[in-house]
């Protein structure tokens, strides 16, 4: 009998995406939409997996979690959220939860987690739940704008040699398929490449994660376990996200770089590693330094070659080949047999301003393979705001005015970022790149 999967999403498109996967891959799998009635299903039911979102309408995901916990079921719970929920995931782990997983859902990703929690071998706080392998038989499209071609080139020439890359960019642009793209052309191919959110790293969880730890080291560490650079050792690291390091963290990066051996926690011997470090950020690191959040020499050390990834609102003409491939592998994912677009809806992709860049384009097309009903995607499978006519006088006058907004927040804020985030209702990581776009990072 197939494992039965309780998906407990908010997002009715979202469910039923992830539903016709699970059923692909020979899972039985219900959707709801609010812990209310996932606690119904689970009380009339037998299921082996519950896949919640962290937020709900009436709750949320530790709630829920919480909950299954009272009713003394051992129900492996893997929580699902974005970019700014991922520390609530990380204390949902330590409250019993089985993995977490960070929208956008990658699927070799979350078919991982699924497997380990069928096996009993759950990620446990510390143990696993930001490095992720990325597989180098996955073909990588190549565009043909200009910009595109000088990125491949500037690729080519750094690729064989062990410098460290530092790769800049909006969010969603492929910062991490240049990484592997590097990596693939490298002496080093044939060794691994790990890929780290450093978003998602707590700084009690950083030093496990990267450097490892003996057992007892601390009060969760019932085993030795090999960091992300041991593992990785004779290949590729790729630290996405590197401004989010806490600071002595960077201290024993800047360490690992210079003499190459890193120290795990709770040894006093050093383990002598080969490793090429690429990191990647969308956020400013001169003024993190001019802040004193990021260290100068840390800095400099991994910028021996810089990258500056473009957004997809430059390199319009590569949109039917990124298209092209979105969808192969949506149609692999869910099933489906969508042969291409309409005339229609390619027109509307170059029209449209990707501010989510590739990330966003990839989502849209996977959605609209879903409830694609022929062989064509054509306009009706796309959300609303894309098939709006948006006419480039209209696109100024709202970028304008969303410039305005964020000066007015930061000066209510008297410059603080964080608060001027909070009080626009967006992420610290979503006005960074704003303040990027609008050539205000120096307010």
């Amino acid at each position: 009998m197939a494992d039965k999967i309780l998906i407990v999403e908010d997002d009715m498109a979202f469910g039923t995406l992830l539903r016709k996967w699970c059923e692909t891959n020979g899972y039985v799998c219900s959707v709801v939409m609010d812990c209310r009635r996932a606690k119904e299903k689970i009380q009339e039911e037998e299921f082996q997996l519950v896949l919640t979102d962290l937020r709900l309408p009436d709750g949320d995901g530790i709630l829920l979690l919480a909950w299954i916990r009272e009713q003394k079921k051992e129900l492996p719970v893997i929580i699902m959220t974005g970019y700014a929920g991922v520390q609530s995931a990380v204390a949902a782990m330590k409250l019993g939860a089985a993995d977490y997983l960070e929208k956008p859902l990658q699927p070799s990703v979350l078919k991982q987690k699924i497997e380990q929690a069928f096996a009993g071998k759950p990620g446990r706080g510390v143990e696993t739940p930001v490095v992720k392998p990325v597989s180098m038989e996955k073909e990588i499209v190549y565009g043909s704008s200009p910009q595109a071609k000088q990125l491949y080139e500037h690729i080519r020439i750094v690729a064989p040699t062990n410098m460290s890359v530092l790769i800049t960019g909006e969010s969603g642009t492929g910062k991490e398929y240049a990484a592997r793209m590097i990596h693939q052309e490298s002496r080093r191919s044939r060794e691994p490449f790990l890929a780290v959110d450093c978003g998602s790293l707590s700084r009690e969880l950083a030093p496990s994660e990267l450097f490892g730890h003996l057992k007892g080291s601390f009060t969760s560490a019932i085993n030795n376990k090999k960091g992300v650079f041991e593992q990785a050792n004779g290949g590729t690291v790729f630290l996405d996200e590197v401004g989010n390091l806490p600071y002595d963290v960077q201290v024993q990066l800047l360490r690992t770089l210079q003499e190459r051996t890193i120290r795990p926690v709770g040894s006093a011997t050093d383990i002598r590693v080969d490793l090429r470090i690429i990191v990647a950020t969308n956020e400013e690191l001169r003024e993190a330094m001019q802040k004193g959040r990021f260290r100068e020499d840390l800095y400099h050390r991994l910028n021996e070659f810089s990258l500056q990834m473009p957004p997809l609102r430059q390199r319009v003409e590569d949109i039917p080949g990124f298209a092209a491939s979105f969808l192969q592998e949506a149609n692999q994912e869910l099933g489906k047999k969508v042969a291409g677009f309409s005339p229609e809806v390619m027109e509307l992709f170059r029209q449209y301003v990707w501010k989510g860049n590739l990330r966003e384009l990839r989502n849209v097309i996977r959605r609209a393979a879903l409830f694609a009903p022929g062989d064509l995607i054509t306009p009706e499978q796309l959300p609303d705001f894309l098939k709006e006519e948006r006419k480039e006088e209209e696109i100024s006058q709202y970028e304008g005015d969303e410039k305005k907004k964020i000066e007015a927040a930061l000066k209510i804020t008297q410059g603080n970022k964080a608060a001027a985030a909070r009080l626009l209702k967006i992420d610290r990581k979503t006005l960074y790149n704003k303040l990027h776009y609008y050539n205000l990072e120096n307010l």
